[in-house]
Formats: structure tokens, sequence, C-alpha cells
């Protein structure tokens, strides 16, 4: 038997994963969260084979989950689920040393397929997605402008990410502009929408 540990926050999908994965008679879930800050004291108390988990969790990050998993547990493997099927997500995933990367569109009986392929130690990811994050190419921005960026979509205004990071807000404007320059974007909000289409501000 395969033990799986799943990590979903939407109650609906949690219930539906699980029935969908107790019909196989080699799988047995052993653990359910629904935080991605609950997943690694989980995983050390139940000592899943896989974990399955969302990228976009409460508490944590399934990416940043997967990767803290991958030092405490590392003979666990990850599975990561999204229904996001951005290129910047899978370079992450490969970075968190993640074992399958699945669209949450992808049919149904090939979670299964997918959770026992990892379990032995391969690599499953939508061929779709490779092909999108070979041609969209590495993150052009620094880590420090990438954070920028990520707070200005959030909606901070260049004086209050100064105040959040300690920089002044010379800086932080300079950072700005460099965003836009680097993306070849029109302005701040072009710079926002094609970073998060490119799935680096995830």
């Amino acid at each position: 038997m395969l033990r799986i540990l799943l990590a979903e926050d939407m109650h609906m999908v949690r219930g539906a994963l699980v029935a969908l994965l107790q019909l196989e008679p080699d799988l047995e879930v052993v653990g359910v969260v629904d935080r991605g800050d609950l997943i690694v004291p989980t995983a050390l108390s139940c000592r899943p084979d896989v974990a399955i988990m969302d990228v976009d969790l409460p508490g944590m990050d399934g990416l940043t989950a997967a990767e803290a998993l991958h030092d405490k547990l590392p003979e666990c493997r990850t599975l990561i689920m999204t229904g996001l099927g951005r290129p910047g997500l899978l370079r992450r995933a490969m970075s968190a040393k993640v074992s399958g990367f699945l669209l949450k569109d992808s049919p149904a009986e090939g979670l299964a397929q997918a959770v026992r392929e990892v379990a032995a130690g391969r690599r499953v990811i939508n061929p779709q997605l490779v092909m999108s994050a070979w041609d969209i190419g590495e993150n052009p921005l620094s880590k420090r402008e990438t954070e920028v960026l990520r707070m200005a979509a959030q909606g901070d205004e260049p004086r209050e990410i100064a105040a959040k990071l300690h920089l002044s807000l010379g800086t932080v404007r300079n950072y700005l502009t460099t965003t836009v320059m680097k993306l070849n974007a029109r302005n701040r909000i072009d710079a926002v929408r094609i970073a998060t289409e490119a799935g680096w501000l995830s």
C-alpha cells in the first residue's frame, strides 16, 4: 500500500480527492490537511510515501511546504496540483525538488497513476507546461525586484513597500522602474500582469 498525505484547502475538492484515491486498492490516505504549514508536522507523524498538495494554501504555499518536506522527510515524494498552468510555477517546483506537477483539469484517472509513478521515483509533469516553461525562460528579475513587484501587485504603494522592507522611497521606485524595463512592460500594472502570467510572483 502507498501511504498518501493530501493538502487541499477547498473542502469539496479535498473530499472528492480523498474519495477518488480511496477507490484504488493500492492507495491509502493516511493524512489530510487544509493548510501548508501543517504539511511537515503531519507528514512527520503519519510518514506518507507521497504528499499531494495544492500550490495555493493558507499558512504556507505548496511549493515552500514541498521544499521543507524534502528537507525533513526526503523519502516522501511530492506531487503538486494547481489550477494555474503558469510556467514560472513549474520552474519553482523543479527547484523545490517536486516529483510531479499536475494541472487540476487533468483527467481524474491520471492522479492515481501519477502517485504510483512518483512513488517509484519517476517524475510526472504536464507536457504542455514543460513546453511553456521552456519557451518563457528564466525570471529576469532579481529576488528583491520580484519581492517589490509582488508587494505592488498586492496593492502596496511605494511608500508602504519602503517602510515594510526598510528601504528608501527612491530605492523602491528604482526597483519598480527596473522591473518595468526588464520585462519590456508599458508600466507597473503591465509588469505585474507579465510577471503574474509567467508565475514569477507566486
